[in-house]
């Protein structure tokens, strides 16, 4: 992430919302915040059994809640995939470190039924 930050200047702003952007520059290193929140973006989307793609990245933000516990807000695109698929309710965590980013994400609901 620390490389794709420096050689490409409009990724940040590309990638992340303004919320994103502002909590990770609070921190001596942004990259590994930015690192773990591409990872829950992308986590959300394969939760959704959909690649990299199906909606645009500031579809999904994580933010903090005042405990500190992440979640993740779903907009547009992504909220109407999610509903669709029968999404009640997210479930995040994030950990990074100098090198390594991970984010796991779980989709609580119930697929709709299909008609026969």
């Amino acid at each position: 992430m620390r490389q794709i930050l420096a050689r490409t200047a409009s990724f940040e702003e590309r990638t992340f919302t303004p919320g994103e952007r502002a909590d990770a520059h609070q921190r001596r290193d942004p990259s590994e915040r930015f690192a773990a929140r591409f990872a829950a973006k992308e986590a959300v989307m394969k939760a959704l059994g959909l690649g990299l793609g199906a909606f645009g990245f500031h579809d999904v933000e994580t933010t903090l809640l005042p405990s500190g516990a992440p979640q993740l807000v779903l907009r547009n695109r992504a909220d109407e995939l999610a509903r669709e698929a029968g999404v009640v309710r997210w479930h995040l965590t994030m950990t990074h470190t100098e090198t390594m980013a991970i984010a796991m994400v779980v989709a609580e609901g119930s697929p709709p039924s299909s008609s026969s």
